[in-house]
């Protein structure tokens, strides 16, 4: 089998890649730390390509494809992503133009064009699109970030449903974490005051549960437990509450 993983270069990206590389799967790795991608190609045990490329840049993103389109992928991972803390009025229109990009235009275009490439096909073929609890609600002083990933998991959600209809063989997961420790608050400017999983945790649960065909992949009970609750909490007392969460992480910078 043959994998590919954008943001592959660290964080959860790159523990899913050891962990793929332990199963005896080849690794196409997208980041845009060039020397973290030579590492983990020069510790796996399996065949490894390497693309150091900006996902900001959706010229880049068809660039990308261009390149792989031909390899006969029998897994994609769009885990490639970042936040921005901060008022709405105040964040940098620029950068949240970047996370637009990233976190949705380029999950969009790559899960698109690979479904075209493999909605006929008559092997296991699996789509992993890394979104966040984030999805299942409003986030105030993290307002792009969370839009963003509520696009990711409804988007994932739809075509699961309409995929399922045309090709048994391709299996389409959201995974939905909450707090977990990678380089996600050094970019976004805040820090999480809930405890964070583990990234090697995080990936491991994700692949596996990948495997298993799991739609909604939430790797932690305390998540599992918050997701469930905002059903029955009023909109504006979950705001409200978001909004104190979001300012009490932006205040440990």
């Amino acid at each position: 089998m043959l994998a590919l993983i954008t943001g592959g270069s660290s964080g959860i990206g790159r523990d899913m890649a050891h962990y793929l590389d332990s199963l005896g799967i080849d690794l196409i790795l997208v980041g845009r730390n060039k020397d973290a991608l030579k590492e983990i190609k020069n510790n796996s045990k399996v065949n490894v390509e390497i693309y150091d490329m900006d996902l900001t840049i959706i010229d880049n993103v068809y660039k990308l494809y261009d390149k792989v389109k031909d390899k006969n992928i029998d897994i994609l991972i769009n885990n490639a992503g970042f936040g921005l803390f901060g008022n709405f009025i105040e964040t940098s229109l620029d950068r949240e133009l970047e996370m637009i990009n990233l976190n949705i235009v380029a999950v969009h275009i790559l899960t698109k064009l690979f479904l075209q490439d493999v909605i006929n096909r008559k092997k296991d073929t699996y789509i992993l699109n890394v979104a966040s609890s984030a999805g299942f609600m409003p986030g105030p002083k993290l307002s792009t970030y969370y839009s963003t990933k509520n696009y990711c998991l409804k988007q994932t959600l739809a075509i699961y449903e309409e995929v399922r209809r045309i090709n048994k063989h391709i299996h389409i997961s959201a995974l939905c974490p909450g707090p977990v420790n990678t380089n996600f608050n050094k970019v976004a400017g805040g820090h999480f005051n809930l405890k964070s999983a583990s990234s090697e945790y995080v990936a491991k649960y994700a692949i596996d549960k990948m495997f298993k065909n799991k739609l909604i992949i939430d790797p932690t009970i305390m998540m599992k437990l918050g997701v469930f609750f905002t059903r029955f909490t009023p909109t504006k007392l979950l705001l409200i509450i978001n909004y104190h969460i979001q300012d009490l992480k932006s205040r440990k910078k």
